[in-house]
């Protein structure tokens, strides 16, 4: 009878600077953040068999705050903050770990239930210092911002969002749930190269579709230049509207603020 290896079973939170990665899945020939985090653990590991999945992967340019990768090992990990100190010593400068936890073989990554928050940070009206590229999408037309905060509430609540779908497949579940959606002052990024004003569109759901943010984020915008109505927003929200929304707003202002499973 063969013998079978126990596995160990890990969720490892991680954040990162998007800017100069092409997203989270390995592609051929790119940087790409998976690719840096199983090179570091091949050479700490030191070449012992393990796998990773994560909670979800960002497009290229989106950073996150706290995003979330399970570790499949073949051997357990007694020290949590010895793993996290050697891992983070060879990790990449834009990448952190910041804690870890075991869990059992029937947890899945993908299925278990989550919930999400994204933070969209932009300002409008001026050129803005280019460091604050990586993060902060900067539209130098003016924006109407009430109206876009007026606007933001309306994706709030269970609506149909084929129309915030980056190419919507005949078969998708386009019934989704937006549990809050607003848009505020921004106080929570700071940096004296800053503008005196900015602000973040805040999202939170338990999952979301490729490019749905971004494009709620772009439709907003062109709310607030005066492209769209907010009965145009409405009416995109339900199964009788249609078109699909075009403006996909820029990655860089795309932030994963947090994953909590439930």
């Amino acid at each position: 009878m063969a013998f079978e290896r126990k596995r160990y079973y890990y969720v490892i939170t991680i954040q990162y600077l998007g800017y100069r990665f092409h997203g989270w899945q390995k592609q051929p020939n790119v940087k790409t953040l998976h690719l840096m985090v199983d090179r570091t653990l091949n050479f700490i590991l030191e070449g012992r068999d393990f796998k990773t999945l994560v909670s979800g992967r960002t497009d290229a340019m989106v950073s996150a705050e706290e995003a979330c990768f399970e570790l499949f090992i073949y051997e357990g990990i007694t020290d949590f903050d010895i793993f996290l100190e050697l891992f983070n010593t060879n990790l990449p400068q834009d990448i952190r770990a910041l804690k870890m936890h075991a869990v059992d073989k029937d947890f899945n990554i993908i299925q278990h239930s989550k919930l999400k928050e994204y933070n969209y940070l932009f300002t409008y009206g001026e050129k803005c210092h280019p460091f604050c590229a990586p993060i902060m999408t900067t539209l130098l037309t003016d924006l109407d911002i009430d109206l876009m905060i007026e606007g933001a509430k309306l994706f709030e609540g269970n609506h149909y969002y084929r129309a915030y779908c980056y190419k919507p497949s005949p078969t998708g579940q386009f019934n989704r749930e937006v549990i809050s959606c607003e848009i505020v002052k921004n106080t929570s990024y700071t940096a004296n190269f800053f503008p005196e004003k900015s602000y973040i569109l805040k999202v939170k759901g338990k999952g979301f579709m490729r490019n749905q943010i971004r494009l709620m984020m772009g439709t907003l915008i062109e709310l607030g230049q005066g492209k769209r109505t907010l009965e145009e927003i409405r009416i995109s929200l339900t199964e009788e509207n249609p078109y699909n929304m075009q403006y996909i707003a820029p990655a860089s202002g795309l932030i994963l603020k947090s994953i909590i499973f439930e």
